[in-house]
């Protein structure tokens, strides 16, 4: 069948007033719940002191960058240092015993093919040298260890990150295990505290809004932590490209916490006059104005929506005005 250009206006119009009307029925919109999310890195780990000391140098202040294994602060005990003079001065004495008990040992080992000593004196000889050997290597162990107190002196970045904190200075006391610095690491992600009653609601894979309504970010709910304390449920969101530069922001984020029947109608439906808002219903006596109480503003398959809290009715046709 061959379409006239009569015909194919009429098809057009059909068309245009089929496109401008919308029957109204219910649709299920996404409650949304306002929270505060606070930017948290993954790791967060204390550079400890592994000797107890004074600190002597201290490499590194809040914001700082670091890498896994780099040196951020030297502690100094000087009772270790005394501790290797003392053992130095007991090998130097050890030493000269060892080489006169080694001298009679060679002594007596000539003495004996004279037959001059016994051979028990001989092995008495040759115990002295074992004994006085044993006590060098055991003083050189204990040397060995107190020198590997002193390079222990180094605190070591347990992780590569950033320096979040230094409660320490220069010149401070610290015991073993005292955290000189704390280092965050492993990238950052939102740490939310949501309020016990939306526990139930919320769904690990579930997609967060990030910034509030419009905002143009989302992220996705990565772990729901089991335990409620002070009447909160603790969650942690993975958001692509967040701003690790401030740890323990604020951001605005919406969570879905569930879903009701909403009836939505176009932005472009509606109308103010006086003081009220208005949309157009077709009716069976034709186009009639009728007030309506308009509710929030929701996003329905890619479109600005705005919802109707009281005036329409589900099976109803609202007629949308040409621009």
């Amino acid at each position: 069948m061959r379409l006239t250009p009569a015909l194919c206006g009429l098809f057009v119009l059909a068309f245009a007033a089929h496109a401008a009307e919308v029957t109204v029925a219910p649709v299920s919109v996404t409650e949304w719940k306002p929270v505060y999310g606070q930017v948290e890195t993954r790791d967060r780990v204390p550079a400890r002191a592994r000797i107890g000391g004074t600190i002597v140098e201290l490499t590194v202040t809040e914001g700082d960058r670091v890498k896994a294994g780099a040196t951020i602060a030297r502690i100094e005990d000087v009772k270790l240092d005394f501790q290797i003079d003392a053992l130095d001065a007991r090998l130097s004495a050890l030493a000269s015993r060892l080489e006169t008990a080694r001298a009679e040992l060679a002594r007596g080992e000539t003495l004996i093919e004279r037959g001059v000593i016994t051979t028990q004196r001989l092995e008495t000889l040759r115990t002295d040298v074992n004994v006085i050997e044993g006590e060098i290597s055991s003083i050189k162990a204990e040397r060995a260890v107190v020198r590997r107190q002193i390079e222990e002196g180094r605190v070591l970045a347990p992780d590569a990150g950033i320096v979040l904190s230094v409660p320490l200075s220069r010149g401070s006391v610290v015991t073993p295990g005292e955290a000189v610095a704390e280092i965050g690491g492993g990238g950052v992600f939102l740490r939310l505290a949501v309020p016990e009653r939306h526990a139930t609601d919320l769904t690990e894979g579930d997609s967060i809004e990030i910034g509030g309504t419009g905002a143009g970010r989302s992220g996705v709910l990565a772990r729901i932590y089991p335990l409620i304390e002070g009447g909160r449920v603790q969650a942690d969101v993975e958001v692509e490209g967040l701003d690790p530069r401030f740890v323990g922001r604020r951001l605005p984020v919406r969570l879905p916490v569930g879903t009701r029947d909403a009836i939505l109608v176009p932005e472009a439906a509606l109308s103010r006059e006086g003081g009220l808002d208005f949309v157009t219903v077709r009716t069976e006596s034709g186009e009639m104005h009728r007030a309506i109480v308009p509710g929030a503003v929701a996003e329905h398959d890619g479109t600005q929506m705005r919802e109707i809290l009281s005036g329409l009715t589900p099976g109803e046709v609202v007629v949308i005005p040409d621009e």
